[in-house]
């Protein structure tokens, strides 16, 4: 249960976008320890994915769909740095490097719809797709969302990117995490979750975007969910508490959706783990095409939406273990 907010309730648009981290952007937004922000969030591309809709739309989409994603198609914005479209950077009263941030994160709810992509850019498959592929799904079904005529996605949206400025100086891109946060996508910061980053710079400087509907732990195609979203988040202060990494606390089982199984699992063995975790992704591929005839676009694209890749040993003779976990709950034969 998370607590009723005790400050101020904050609303801050869209339109405060910025595409990289920076100790020097001008605050959007400057709030007060225990005050609230309802931000709007766009999705990574800033239209960019409702562009190539509109310029070819799928067949076997619903058109009303259709249209609602092709009226949010954006021109290219030139930026100083390209990156995720971020929304903020909001400054927290008091905040100084050194201090705890604490973010509670109340609720986020994802737009009518959301894409993913595999193409030849992704750092562990791209060798495997030559061509680009997007998948737009439907989230205007609340919980869930539609693969295929049966197999279904249940949704826990998150925030791939919340994060505080950087101490050094300088436009930094959002791809890579850092000590302060940024782009970790890690799918357990749902609503209930509360997020604990070092302040880096006075103020903190806080900006979040990059919404997922779902994903898979890995976010193996490079993309999860991607959608536009409102996202509420409480900030509090601790003074001198900054933890050395971001470090956060769960409001319950991390898998809660799938967690009761049936899996199929995978297993790659390797002395590097992203060689260990693409052998094991290919025997889940294989599955996917003999049990439900998926093509490796189709099969990667859902791989990243539900898909999870854990760590099951790092000492055996210099191997990784790397095992894939494909909830069959998904699908409506249960297999």
């Amino acid at each position: 249960m998370i607590s009723q907010p005790s400050g101020r309730i904050h609303q801050l648009g869209d339109a405060a976008i910025h595409t990289y981290f920076d100790h020097s952007l001008a605050p959007a937004l400057t709030i007060a320890p225990g005050d609230t922000v309802i931000f709007q969030t766009r999705e990574p591309s800033n239209g960019g994915a409702a562009s190539r809709l509109a310029a070819n739309p799928p067949a076997d989409l619903d058109p009303a769909l259709v249209a609602l994603i092709a009226a949010e198609a954006r021109p290219a914005t030139p930026t100083p740095l390209p990156g995720h479209a971020l929304t903020g950077p909001v400054f927290i009263e008091g905040a100084a490097p050194g201090d705890a941030l604490e973010v509670t994160i109340v609720a986020v709810e994802p737009a009518a719809w959301g894409w993913t992509g595999i193409g030849p850019t992704n750092p562990l498959l791209g060798d495997l797709f030559p061509e680009s592929t997007t998948h737009y799904w439907d989230l205007r079904t609340g919980d869930h969302t539609t693969f295929a005529p049966g197999i279904t996605v249940p949704l826990a949206p998150f925030c791939g990117v919340l994060g505080v400025a950087p101490a050094e100086p300088g436009m930094h891109r959002t791809a890579p995490p850092f000590r302060g946060g940024g782009n970790m996508d890690v799918r357990q910061l749902t609503a209930g979750t509360v997020l604990t980053l070092p302040v880096l710079v006075p103020g903190a400087l806080f900006s979040t975007g990059d919404a997922h509907a779902a994903q898979g732990d890995g976010e193996i195609s490079g993309t999860a969910i991607e959608c536009d979203a409102t996202v509420t988040l409480r900030f509090d202060l601790h003074k001198g508490a900054a933890p050395t990494w971001p470090q956060f606390r769960t409001a319950g089982a991390i898998t809660p959706r799938t967690a009761n199984g049936p899996y199929f699992a995978a297993t790659g063995h390797d002395t590097d783990a992203r060689a260990a975790a693409r052998a094991a992704l290919l025997g889940v591929f294989d599955y996917l095409a003999a049990e439900h005839q998926l093509a490796p676009p189709q099969a990667a694209i859902l791989a990243s939406a539900c898909v999870d890749l854990h760590v099951s040993q790092v000492v055996n003779a210099g191997l990784w273990t790397i095992t894939a976990f494909l909830p069959l709950s998904i699908f409506a034969a249960g297999r």
